[in-house]
């Protein structure tokens, strides 16, 4: 028994002493759901003289969030994406044969068809 004659193993109203992970996941569900936008500029100036300026735009959200937002970025980095990767070798590809083929013959010929990418006509 305390001095006010609560016992020892009391705690205040309303006061959990054990973590509620629902909450963090609650959470995390919202921000992946609506999205956060996180942004900053770090500016170093020596005598009215910027040096440098760094920008920092993050945002945090589920693959569907930002698709609706119109981000889809990682679908055509060829470092992120396979399907992306082959799609520049086509085009590179093509615009060697393209060259290749001005330089021997003096006139721009059509891409074979196989060599095309996706799409071009």
């Amino acid at each position: 028994m305390t001095s006010l004659g609560l016992p020892e193993t009391a705690v205040p109203y309303g006061y959990d002493p054990t973590p509620s992970t629902s909450n963090l996941a609650d959470i995390l569900e919202r921000i992946l759901d609506k999205g956060i936008v996180i942004a900053g500029d770090i500016k170093i100036d020596l005598l009215d003289i910027e040096l440098l300026t760094i920008r920092l735009r993050l945002f945090i959200s589920s693959v569907e969030t930002a698709r609706k937002a119109g981000i889809d970025w990682w679908e055509t980095d060829p470092a992120l994406s396979s399907r992306a990767a082959e799609n520049a070798l086509a085009r590179e590809n093509r615009e060697l044969r393209d060259r290749l083929a001005e330089l021997e013959g003096g006139g721009r010929t059509r891409t074979p068809k196989r060599d095309r990418v996706k799409g071009e006509a």
